[in-house]
């Protein structure tokens, strides 16, 4: 799949309809119909959830959405996530109120992290949990239509062992189920072959494979039997609030789900009309899709990258496509519902197969990434693989939200680091191995490289040269890019640090402290321990505060003479700011 390049520029706008946004909206709305209603299937749910999702939700996320062409509906994940939230709550599925509680739910959760400015969360979901993920849903998207293809539900709690159950009773696979499911993937591999059929290929093998079962009159299972689909709009559904207090946590883990997804599409697909894509405008676009698609008979939507990638390709160009896209669904279902229940269950079945392989070849590239990167990191993967594989949707997208974090504290701790930073002649500064001691009467400059984490400041501290005969030295820490709000522990490191260098007759500075920061360590009373004098804010030029702090350490040092004229007894008040006396003492 291949999007256009990345143009920039203005704040959206709703344009006009192009004529490729009508084509693409037409396109769109029919993949919908078989996607929708198997995502929806494999989950347990109304089919007819799954097509209605196409509708109110893609209008009105594509309406407000800040990445234009972001096509906004049910997906493989959500569609699985609110199966298990519904499940572990006690409550039905299929139950129209429950759904439109849950639904309703998530948009407020999606509402309110995009005006709360919520989106830069996703960045802390590591990639190698995201992978991890989005396998084991394939996974489960794959587990979950074995019988529908095959004729035989395999057995086992466990997708993996449901999988193994599967392939060990090939002979229990029921013949016309398998042909016809075969059949569907052969038709829809030889469609990908014309390129300008490739966009549509799913559309091309569910008619034809429909089509050719209805004239052979082969005996398989069909739409009609699981559920009846109205030739009418979606109507209203009121949601049923005994169930608020069962969902809470489940709407937020629903939330994440379809947020985490939607948060890759717009680095995908910039936007044509040059303006720029917003995570966070994103978040609330979806929270208003679910809010409006929740009250009309709606699953839980969100960005779907394989819905909108079919938009692009068919040659979206506004966001009327994806407007058009729920417009032109909405229709076809009032003239031709009742042909969508002639739809076999095997074609479907086999449609999905396709639809889950993808997804894990797609991530093959991820996958063999992960695995090079690091141990942790492919550990986090495998982990969140087995988590969802093998755990509620819910619980697996909490603990891989807990492992991102802890990859990400630990990936911190392990980069954190203190540089020496020496001048050469043309005044010019060059990253150094931090000195094994601090030379008396002379200014040692080290960065620190970190986030102010903790579990990071141990090596840190000992890293710092020691303080032994350091007579006259200052230590200059240039702290510029430190978190506003350090942890109390660097407080602490600063302060014991400072304290053993004025005992030994020198003196510790920071240059480049932000104001958030400067608060923080004048809260913890280092200020009292390193001077007025001894913080530079940061400001001007990157080595502005570094060059000031350079003269008044020197000022120091020849205010107060020769190393040998300190008195490790002397007060902070007085180590603090230079000496009265003229250099060479009186």
């Amino acid at each position: 799949m291949r999007f256009p390049r990345s143009w920039r520029g203005r704040k959206p706008r709703l344009g006009r309809p192009t004529p490729g946004d009508a084509g693409s909206g037409l396109v769109t709305g029919l993949f919908s119909i078989p996607e929708g209603m198997a995502y929806a299937a494999i989950a347990g749910f109304n089919p007819v959830a799954g097509l209605y999702a196409g509708v109110v939700p893609a209008i009105v996320g594509s309406l407000t959405s800040r990445t234009v062409l972001m096509v906004t509906t049910l997906t493989s994940a959500l569609a699985l996530t609110s199966q298990s939230v519904l499940s572990d709550a006690g409550l039905d599925p299929k139950d129209a109120g429950n759904v439109a509680t849950l639904t309703l739910m998530a948009g407020v959760v999606m509402l309110l992290m995009g005006v709360l400015r919520l989106g830069v969360v996703m960045s802390f979901v590591s990639n190698a949990v995201m992978t991890g993920f989005s396998t084991g849903i394939a996974l489960q998207i794959i587990t979950g239509v074995l019988k529908d293809a095959t004729g035989y539900k395999p057995r086992g709690d466990n997708r993996l062992f449901q999988l193994g159950d599967w392939l060990a009773h090939v002979a229990d696979w029921q013949l016309a189920a398998t042909l016809v499911a075969v059949a569907t993937i052969a038709v829809w591999a030889a469609t990908r072959l014309v390129r300008r059929l490739a966009p549509v290929a799913l559309l091309v093998a569910m008619v034809a494979a429909s089509v050719a079962v209805a004239l052979l009159g082969t005996d398989v299972e069909l739409v009609g039997g699981i559920a009846h689909i109205p030739a009418a709009l979606p109507g209203f559904s009121a949601p049923d609030l005994s169930a608020v207090s069962h969902l809470l946590g489940g709407a937020v883990a629903v939330a994440l789900v379809g947020l985490a997804q939607a948060a890759s599409i717009g680095p995908s697909v910039p936007n044509p009309d040059g303006s720029k894509s917003s995570v966070n405008g994103d978040f609330a676009a979806q929270g208003l899709a679910n809010l409006a698609g929740g009250l009309f008979q709606s699953l839980p939507s969100g960005g779907s990258l394989s819905r909108t990638g079919v938009a692009v390709s068919a040659g979206a160009r506004t966001r009327w496509a994806g407007v058009l896209s729920g417009i032109l669904l909405a229709l076809i279902v009032l003239v031709c519902a009742p042909l969508a229940e002639h739809i076999p269950m095997p074609v479907i079945g086999g449609l999905i197969l396709v639809v889950g392989g993808e997804l894990i070849w797609g991530k093959r590239h991820d996958i063999r990434m992960v695995l090079r990167t690091s141990r942790l990191s492919s550990a986090a993967m495998i982990v969140t693989f087995l988590a969802t594989t093998q755990l509620p949707l819910q619980q697996a997208i909490v603990l891989g939200a807990v492992l991102s974090l802890l990859l990400y504290c630990a990936q911190a701790a392990r980069r954190a680091r203190l540089v020496s930073l020496v001048p050469d002649d043309r005044g010019r500064w060059h990253p150094d191995d931090v000195p094994a001691r601090l030379p008396p009467g002379e200014v040692t400059v080290l960065y620190y490289d970190g986030v102010g984490f903790f579990a990071e400041l141990p090596g840190i501290e000992r890293t710092l040269p020691p303080t032994d005969h350091a007579r006259g030295a200052v230590l200059i820490l240039a702290v510029r890019g430190v978190p506003d709000v350090p942890s109390s522990t660097m407080a602490k490191v600063l302060r014991r640090h400072a304290r053993d260098l004025r005992r030994s007759g020198g003196r510790l500075m920071l240059s480049g402290v932000e104001p958030g920061l400067a608060r923080a360590l004048k809260a913890a009373g280092l200020d009292r321990d390193i001077g007025p004098d001894g913080m530079v804010p940061a400001g001007g030029a990157l080595f502005d505060p570094l060059d000031q702090a350079l003269v008044t350490a020197r000022a120091w040092i020849t205010a107060a003479g020769s190393p040998s004229r300190h008195d490790p007894q002397e007060g902070p008040e007085q180590l603090g700011r230079p000496e009265p006396q003229p250099p060479g003492g009186p």
